[in-house]
């Protein structure tokens, strides 16, 4: 009896933990995954980087290429791409309304994860990222080819926007003005948080002030990621994020630069926690640009003083 007891227990403790397994990769999955269900044809790979040219030189076999600069923006309005217009994007990239998609990118999956956010607000279903991204497919030698994909045009409908995933400038201001109780992450480097540099070198997307959103704690994207650039699990994110008040009581607002860094945080809370979340991808380039709304500055870097 004691016998039957024990793996009765041993039974329960190994559902849960595939359960367990199972919830924390619901909207990931791995490279050796991918490997394996890449001739499927209910899957379909996108990739999304930053750096020009990186597709064209060699890419997942079948990954279709979204330009994030131009695909998945109205570049007039600075603005994210319109449903009909993403509809028509997908639908020209084969995606059916029963496919599987595979977000990946370079730069740990920062534009993968906007793409993610984005179809997110669209409710495009079965969307999930390439753990690790392009970088971890390239350090396991696995094959890329630069030869585009021919597909045959997809049926995906999209119906509906979820505005409540987008924080707009007013949110973030409420925040900074103790009008809102929800919580201000800045995913930003700890120089930028602090105010001692503008923005990272090199980057054409400025602000004329430099330190952050009054109220707003530091937690970088990176401390999310291990070494070789995989989401780091369950029970490691809650204890770095509650270590900086973030516990998912309350709702959360996520903001970096221009959006992309902190949509790989969006992704990270909103997917991988549960956590009501929501990306603010007007950013420090929209605030830090305002007129009239507060900042803390912890260096007193000015704009132009020598």
């Amino acid at each position: 009896m004691k016998i039957i007891k024990n793996l009765v227990i041993l039974t329960i403790t190994f559902l849960l933990s595939s359960q367990l397994a199972s919830a924390e990769s619901k909207f990931l999955v791995d490279t050796n995954w991918l490997a394996k269900n890449i001739n499927n044809p209910k899957v379909k790979v996108i990739e999304v980087s930053v750096k020009p040219g990186v597709y064209e030189k060699g890419h997942i076999q079948g990954a279709v290429n979204f330009k994030w600069h131009t695909d998945l923006v109205d570049t007039v309005s600075r603005d994210i791409i319109s449903k009909d217009k993403l509809q028509n994007l997908l639908r020209k990239s084969g995606v059916n309304k029963d496919s599987t998609i595979i977000l990946y990118g370079d730069k740990n999956n920062w534009f993968a994860a906007w793409a993610a956010w984005v179809f997110d607000i669209y409710g495009v279903q079965n969307v999930k990222l390439l753990d690790g991204g392009r970088a971890k497919w390239e350090a396991e030698k696995k094959p890329l080819t630069p030869i585009a994909s021919k597909v045959k045009s997809g049926n995906i409908t999209l119906t509906k926007t979820n505005s409540a995933l987008r924080a707009r400038l007013s949110d973030v201001v409420a925040v900074a003005k103790k009008k809102s109780n929800v919580a201000l992450v800045d995913i930003r480097s700890a120089a930028e948080y602090q105010g001692k540099v503008f923005a990272p070198a090199g980057v054409p997307e400025l602000a004329v002030r430099a330190g952050h959103i009054p109220g707003a704690v530091n937690v970088g994207w990176g401390n999310a990621v291990n070494k070789d650039g995989t989401i780091k699990s369950a029970s490691e994110l809650k204890k770095i994020y509650a270590a900086a008040g973030i516990d998912g009581s309350k709702p959360i607002i996520t903001y970096c630069r221009i959006g992309e860094r902190s949509s790989h945080t969006w992704f990270v809370l909103k997917k991988v926690l549960g956590y009501d979340v929501r990306n603010y991808d007007g950013s420090w380039t929209e605030y830090g640009n305002s007129v009239g709304n507060p900042i803390t500055n912890l260096s007193g870097t000015v704009w132009g003083k020598i």
